[in-house]
């Protein structure tokens, strides 16, 4: 887990503690950024599809993507301050393939399986 700390003033820092977090990951896997935030979308996507029971077509597993997505680049602009270019790529990494996907099951034709049945 990570070292170091994390508090100023006796609280906690939590972008710090994130930040430090994120960090663990990456070293512990040695996968680069771009690759993490790839895996990162991917599984919140797959990860809210099981927990919801939604199609990835109707998008609300998607906009959790959005939500984790924003939220991590929250906690980036807190301990970094605004740094565009790592923000645009992260952005890019995290909903590209998500996006495809839910954009693929979308468009694709509806089997009668696929329609909700009336509770």
């Amino acid at each position: 887990m990570p070292k170091g700390s994390f508090t100023h003033s006796g609280r906690m820092n939590l972008p710090q503690l994130y930040h430090s977090i994120i960090l663990w990951i990456g070293d512990g896997t040695g996968l680069p950024d771009a690759i993490l935030h790839i895996h990162a979308g991917l599984t919140i996507l797959m990860v809210v599809r099981l927990i919801s029971r939604r199609s990835l077509g109707t998008f609300i597993p998607f906009s959790f993507v959005i939500v984790a997505e924003l939220a991590n680049e929250m906690m980036d602009y807190l301990n970094y301050g605004m740094r565009w270019a790592d923000t645009i790529s992260d952005l890019g990494n995290t909903f590209f393939w998500p996006f495809v996907i839910s954009l693929a099951v979308r468009l694709r034709p509806m089997s009668r399986s696929d329609y909700r049945q009336p509770l």
